[in-house]
Formats: C-alpha cells, structure tokens, sequence
C-alpha cells in the first residue's frame, strides 16, 4: 500500500494523527509540483477535520493557505467573535467570510455595520454587502 493509500485510510477511519504525519511528510506550499501543493492542501484539509484549530492558527501566520482554511472553517463553525478578532487584526479574507455568515444568517444590518468598523473603503466586502437584500 502507497504512502497516499495509507493516508487516505487513516483519514476514512478518523486517524488523523497518522493522515496529517503522512499526507505533510510529502507536502509543500507553492510547490511547482502540483501534486506536493495538492497534498499542501489536503494537509490544511485535514487539520481542520482533526479539530486542530491552533494548529492551523499557528501555520495561518506565515501560510496563506492556512490562514484562508482556518477562516473558512472559523465561518462554517459560526465562530463570529474568532472571526471578528481575526478580522480587526487586519486579515481581510477574515472579514470577507465574517461578512458572509453574518449575511448567511439574515443579519445584513449587522454585517454592514462590521465593515463600517473595520473597513469601510474595502471594495470586495462592500461587494459581498451589494448581493445581499
């Protein structure tokens, strides 16, 4: 069985200890090896399935993928205060998907008013605002 299958059974039955330590042992950001930024990926895929939220926190430093795997995950688990620190801090991807949720939730109002806050001449989230009624 390949290194891949392995990690793909662990990660089927819930090993995520043994899917995280094979799948980023063969795992590169900006690879120009698209299989080893594919496994860059599955990587960040699977920590959040893991629940390793610091984890990823920490790696969202310097990473980019990370950073937007760890918001995408912070919006579908309806973390807003995560989110609205993450945001205010000045992550722009955190704010976009802050705004999401809260539009998601039929709290326009509310959304409107976290770009105001935080970043009222930002174009992309005023656009995210002008799809919602």
């Amino acid at each position: 069985m390949t290194w891949h299958e392995q990690a793909q059974a662990a990660e089927h039955s819930g090993d995520w200890d043994t899917a995280i330590a094979l799948v980023s042992a063969h795992a590169e950001c900006y690879s120009t090896d698209y299989t080893a930024h594919s496994n860059h990926l599955w990587h960040m895929d699977l920590l959040v399935n893991a629940g390793r939220l610091t984890e990823l926190t920490d790696l969202a430093r310097v990473d980019v993928h990370a950073r937007r795997r760890l918001n995408r995950a912070l919006r579908d688990r309806g973390m807003e205060a995560m989110l609205h620190k993450r945001a205010k801090d000045g992550d722009r991807d955190a704010l976009y998907c802050l705004v999401r949720l809260l539009c998601g939730a039929d709290r326009t109002g509310q959304a409107r008013g976290t770009v105001e806050e935080i970043a009222p001449q930002d174009q992309h989230a005023q656009k995210i605002l002008g799809f919602q009624p």
